[in-house]
């Protein structure tokens, strides 16, 4: 994987108790943390130097490379850490990033809805350390796993963006088996015009074989 940055684990949490207690835990295991008092706080870490113009935001786009997970309570003052898993579930950051919700006795049926809508987990307070620590390895352990597949997809894409119209129009006559006698009758050109063709996708995407070929595009989503 080319993304090289140490998995981090983002603590947002208004309480300064709290997210001193949660990076110190963390160190314990030797988990590497961020702490931020509030959600625009947190947003504002996120978007960098990449807002645009009708106020609208995207992430940093080298923020996407970084492997990490986030630690939400709840209820904050200002916007409410419901509020920013809902913008982090807009634009996909959810997924990359899985969301461990830090909640209160009450909150407990609103993070339950939550996790159904995409939250990795929930813990209510107070929480045990250990168990709190192991699904936060977990949730960085999928984050990585998930940042890789989408390299991975990213990866292929830019190889097909390399490929003509007619490499195109082979390539996906491979991929559903067809031999190169019946692929030159279906683009009415010769076998031997297939055959270059054929080798050049082969080349492009990588591959040494049909076979290869179909599996690396049921990668695509």
């Amino acid at each position: 994987m080319s993304f090289t940055d140490t998995p981090t684990v983002f603590i947002v949490d208004d309480d300064a108790s709290v997210r001193e207690g949660m990076a110190w835990l963390l160190r314990t295991r030797r988990l590497l943390s961020e702490s931020f008092d509030s959600a625009e706080a947190f947003l504002a870490m996120l978007q960098g130097t990449n807002p645009s113009a009708d106020g609208a935001w995207q992430p940093n786009p080298s923020k996407l490379q970084q492997s990490a997970c986030i630690l939400l309570d709840v209820r904050m003052p200002g916007m409410s850490g419901l509020a920013l898993f809902e913008q982090l579930l807009a634009k996909g950051m959810a997924q990359a990033w899985p969301v461990i919700f830090l909640t209160g006795h009450a909150d407990v049926p609103t993070a339950v809805d939550s996790v159904k809508r995409g939250a990795f987990d929930f813990c209510e307070k107070p929480f045990s350390d250990n168990a709190l620590v192991d699904r936060v390895e977990q949730a960085l352990a999928l984050s990585q796993e998930r940042l890789a597949a989408r390299q991975t997809q990213q990866r292929l894409q830019s190889r097909l963006l390399e490929l003509t119209e007619r490499e195109r129009d082979v390539m996906g006559l491979v991929v559903e088996g067809l031999p190169n006698k019946l692929i030159a009758d279906q683009l009415d050109i010769s076998v031997r015009t297939v055959e270059v063709h054929r080798a050049r996708v082969f080349d492009k995407m990588e591959v040494k074989s049909a076979v290869e070929l179909a599996n690396l595009m049921r990668q695509l989503p």
